[in-house]
C-alpha cells in the first residue's frame, strides 16, 4: 500500500465569553435578525484573558492525548493563522515553546479561512515524501480585538470568532487517510476580503491616518466574495472526489467552513447534497477563520456523523482569493 497521512487526534478550545448578536447590537446598529437573515450567527466566542497560543496550546492538548502520544513525539508543528500574537515571530514557536518540543520545524501558514487545509496539505506532502511521521497541525485565531465594531463595518464585525483546533496526522499504509487535496488560488480577488493597513512599503507602516479611517481593520466586497465562494466550493469539492472515483452519495460528512450559512446551504442544494451529511456550527461560534474545518470536523465526530470508515470532504474558500478541499477516510 502506498504512504498515506491519517488524523489520529483531534481537539479543539473556545473561550468562555460568549457575545450573541444582542450584545453586539447594543453597541452597533444591528439586531437579531438581520445577522442571522445574512449569516446564520447567533453568537461567537471572544477571548478575554486568554491569547491565541493559550487556546492553540489547550486545543493541541486534546489532539494529542486522543492520539496518544507525547509531544516530545512529534516531528513537526504547521500552525494556520491570521491573528498570531506578535507580528513577528509566528505563532509556531510560542505553540512550540509552550509544548516544549524545541528542534523540530514549527511555523505558519497565512492563508485565512483555508489555511488549515493548506496546511494539513503541506503535512501530507511532508508524510508522502517520507520526511516526517507525525506532525501536529493547528488552527487559532483570536480575531475580536481586530474587528472595527463599529457602524462602518458593520458587515464584517459581525461574521468573526475566536477559537483554536487541532489534528495529529501520522504516517500509514493503511487503506485510510487523506486521499485527495485540491487547492487553488485566485490573486485577482485578494483586495475583495483583506486588511489595508499596515503596510511594510511604507514608512512609516502604521499612520494616525490609517487607524482613523478604519484601514487596519478587515474590509469585504460581500457580495463578491459571495458569488466566487458559490462558484469555487463546488469546483474543488468535484475536483477530490473525481480524483478517486467517488459521487456525491459516496459521502458520510461535508465539512464546509463557516462563513455564511447561506453559501453552505446555496452549495448543499446545488450539488444535491443531504442535509443530513452537512454539519454547521456558524450558528455558536460564527467565523473562527483558520481554525473553522478542524473544530466542525470534531464536533461532528462527537455528534456521531463521522466514524472510523467515514468518508469525509472538507471545504473552504477564502480571501486571496483561495479554495481548497481534502477527501478523508477516517
Amino acid at each position: 500500500m502506498p504512504i498515506r497521512t491519517k488524523i489520529t487526534g483531534t481537539g479543539f478550545n473556545v473561550p468562555d465569553r460568549i457575545v450573541t448578536n444582542d450584545d453586539l447590537s447594543k453597541i452597533i446598529n444591528t439586531n437579531d435578525e438581520w445577522i442571522q437573515q445574512r449569516t446564520g450567527i447567533k453568537q461567537r466566542h471572544f477571548i478575554t484573558d486568554e491569547t491565541n497560543v493559550d487556546m492553540a496550546e489547550i486545543a493541541a492538548g486534546k489532539a494529542l492525548d486522543e492520539a496518544g502520544i507525547k509531544p516530545n513525539d512529534i516531528d513537526a508543528l504547521i500552525a494556520a493563522t491570521l491573528s498570531p500574537d506578535y507580528t513577528f515571530p509566528s505563532n509556531a514557536p510560542f505553540i512550540q515553546e509552550r509544548l516544549g518540543i524545541p528542534k523540530i520545524p514549527a511555523f505558519d501558514v497565512r492563508n485565512q479561512c483555508t489555511g488549515f487545509l493548506y496546511s494539513l496539505a503541506t503535512a501530507d506532502a511532508f508524510i508522502r515524501a517520507g520526511k516526517y511521521e507525525k506532525i501536529l497541525v493547528i488552527g487559532s485565531e483570536a480575531q475580536s480585538g481586530g474587528m472595527d465594531i463599529h457602524n462602518r463595518s458593520r458587515d464584517v464585525a459581525v461574521i468573526f470568532g475566536d477559537g483554536a483546533a487541532a489534528f495529529v496526522v501520522e504516517k500509514t499504509q493503511e487503506d485510510r487517510g487523506i486521499l485527495s487535496v485540491s487547492l487553488h488560488g485566485d490573486g485577482g480577488g485578494a483586495k475583495s476580503l483583506w486588511t489595508d493597513a499596515e503596510r511594510s512599503y511604507e514608512s512609516p507602516r502604521l499612520t494616525c491616518e490609517m487607524l482613523e479611517s478604519g484601514a487596519t481593520f478587515p474590509s469585504m466586497k460581500g457580495k463578491r466574495v459571495f458569488l466566487e465562494a458559490l462558484r469555487s466550493l463546488p469546483l474543488v469539492i468535484n475536483e477530490v472526489l473525481d480524483d478517486q472515483g467517488y459521487s456525491i452519495k459516496d459521502v458520510d460528512c461535508f465539512a464546509f467552513h463557516q462563513a455564511n450559512l447561506r453559501i453552505n446551504q446555496w452549495v448543499t442544494s446545488e450539488m444535491k447534497i443531504p442535509d443530513e451529511k452537512v454539519w454547521n456550527n456558524i450558528d455558536r461560534y460564527g467565523n473562527t477563520t483558520a481554525a473553522t474545518i478542524p473544530i466542525v470536523i470534531s464536533e461532528a465526530r462527537e455528534a456521531g456523523l463521522i466514524k472510523d470508515g467515514s468518508l469525509v470532504v472538507a471545504a473552504a474558500f477564502g480571501s486571496g482569493y483561495t479554495s481548497a478541499a481534502l477527501l478523508i477516510r477516517w
